[in-house]
């Protein structure tokens, strides 16, 4: 209960980065927000979850660079509330670890807000861990403090005991303190810790661009340098660093560092995105195709209405699947209405629907191509006069039609679908070309290739040669053709026609690239 008739404010940790830690709690908070009021360091991914409607506001908060200062945050989140609204503070890391979270919510009680905290996972302990380092192991140490690198070491009075914290506890965790690492290493040095202490830069953890860089007290300064390390990054001081030798299980994935563009329909995207951040690749969604009913249903409906004409139902994707039996449905039919009628896909992925009915389909040819559709309806008892009905995309190929019609079969072929380009803005995606940040560009049909280029409309010279630096994935030969059309040079086709597939074709590529 809100007191007075006033919102509620939740301070909520978003966690180090990775889209994966963030809390469950934390997700149920954004989806109900009205307003998000979120820092720099959460990933804007997050903010997917909050609802259409969501007031979101950028309050800045990187190191160097402050949109608003903290007592204007302060006085938002409290105006915010009071006007009746659910806030949620979404701030990077966990609110009580270095966050300022203690102030806001001090200004919150003295406002009589009501507030919740939901703790994140700080990357005081994640980021370590994504790197390779324990930060206790108990033939090392079971001592762990974390200090603000925020504060310059050589001030003449410190707030940190430097003397005691040197060589107080095993493991010395220092945040944002990149700018201030030099007076760090020495004051640490001065106070007793040897320099050839074993110490960690980790920057950008939990992300698919993680750098790491190991040193030691004496030499970590110069090492920051040369690698030109800056902030965000956790500094880590102790023996535990030597662990990451054999611990070192993100930045070893296959795909790790790799950044690439998926230009699926969203809502099929998820698994494909799915798979390669689980081998390590920063998935770059760009949908570039949208999935919708055709513009005309009367064809298909008159198709459904006449379903006992056909003796075969032919599917060439899950997407007409489903849109044929929503259609069906919409019309008080339902699958037992299809009894006598044989069921053929063009793959497994495509019969898989069907599967999750209890349904076997009655002909999946080994290969993904009309010749071998053909090639297996002759195997099944002949084609010659059979009545086939292919539920599809507005506008495919007709080399499939053609082919069955060739073979003697009656095809009647009507739109259960059709894909249209989505309305969204190109701009990170064309930031990230030019800048050369991408390594490759997949494409899953012939339409988001087509669809790709259309929406980078006026700037097409420009593509071609953004695209002539980047790695080109399709799907199959005919997507790939229609690249190469387009003036893209194809560099990975996979030899099954499945996400699976090309997936491993994915990894099998950027491994030859590397020598591995």
């Amino acid at each position: 209960m809100t007191r007075a008739g006033k919102g509620k404010v939740y301070l909520v940790g978003a966690g180090p980065g990775d889209p994966g830690l963030l809390t469950l709690k934390g997700r149920e908070c954004l989806e109900k927000a009205d307003v998000v009021i979120y820092d720099y360091l959460a990933n804007r991914a997050f903010l997917e979850y909050a609802g259409e409607g969501t007031e979101l506001i950028y309050v800045g908060k990187k190191a160097g660079s402050h949109t608003m200062g903290q007592s204007a945050i302060n006085e938002l989140i409290v105006q915010k509330a009071g006007e009746g609204r659910v806030v949620v503070r979404l701030k990077g890391g966990d609110p009580f670890i270095f966050g300022r979270g203690g102030e806001e919510a001090v200004d919150l009680c003295r406002a009589g807000v009501d507030f919740e905290v939901v703790p994140g996972i700080t990357s005081a302990i994640s980021v370590p861990a994504y790197a390779g380092i324990p930060l206790t192991h108990r033939d090392h140490t079971s001592t762990v403090a974390f200090i603000t690198g925020h504060e310059d070491p050589l001030k003449e009075k410190s707030e940190i005991a430097w003397e005691k914290l040197s060589t107080g506890a095993g493991t010395l965790v220092f945040l944002m303190g990149v700018g201030n690492l030099p007076g760090i290493a020495d004051r640490l040095m001065s106070c007793g810790r040897p320099p050839g202490t074993p110490v960690a830069l980790i920057r950008r953890g939990t992300l698919p661009e993680q750098t790491t860089v190991v040193g030691n007290l004496g030499n970590i300064a110069d090492l920051a340098r040369e690698n030109r390390i800056r902030p965000p990054a956790i500094i880590v001081v102790g023996e535990v660093v030597t662990l990451r030798d054999d611990l070192n299980w993100f930045e070893t994935r296959p795909l790790f560092g790799r950044r690439i563009v998926v230009t699926r329909a969203r809502e099929q995207a998820s698994g494909f995105l799915r798979k390669l951040r689980d081998l390590g690749a920063e998935g770059v969604e760009f949908p570039t195709i949208e999935v919708t009913p055709p513009e005309d249903q009367g064809p298909l409906d008159r198709a459904i209405r006449t379903i006992d004409d056909y003796d075969w139902l032919l599917f060439t994707s899950v997407n007409g699947v489903r849109f044929f039996l929503r259609r069906l449905g919409h019309l008080g039919k339902d699958v037992r209405d299809l009894n006598g009628i044989k069921i053929g896909v063009i793959g497994p992925k495509t019969g898989a629907p069907w599967g999750d009915m209890g349904i076997r389909p009655d002909l999946m040819p080994d290969e993904y191509r009309a010749e071998a559709v053909v090639e297996s309806f002759l195997e099944s008892g002949g084609i010659k006069g059979l009545k086939i009905l292919i539920p599809r995309a507005a506008r495919a190929r007709e080399v499939l039609p053609e082919q069955l019609r060739r073979a003697g079969a009656d095809v009647d072929v009507v739109s259960a679908y059709q894909t249209v380009s989505p309305d969204h803005h190109t701009g990170r995606v064309k930031e990230l070309l030019a800048g050369g940040d991408i390594d490759m560009v997949t494409f899953t049909s012939s339409s988001t290739v087509t669809n790709f280029v259309g929406m980078f409309g006026p700037h097409k010279g420009e593509l071609c040669r953004w695209m002539s630096r980047v790695a080109v994935a399709c799907i199959g030969p005919v997507t790939a053709r229609t690249a190469e059309d387009n003036g893209f040079r194809v560099d990975l086709i996979p030899e099954e026609y499945t996400i699976e597939a090309f997936t491993r074709g994915i990894v099998e590529y950027f491994s030859i690239q590397q020598g591995i």
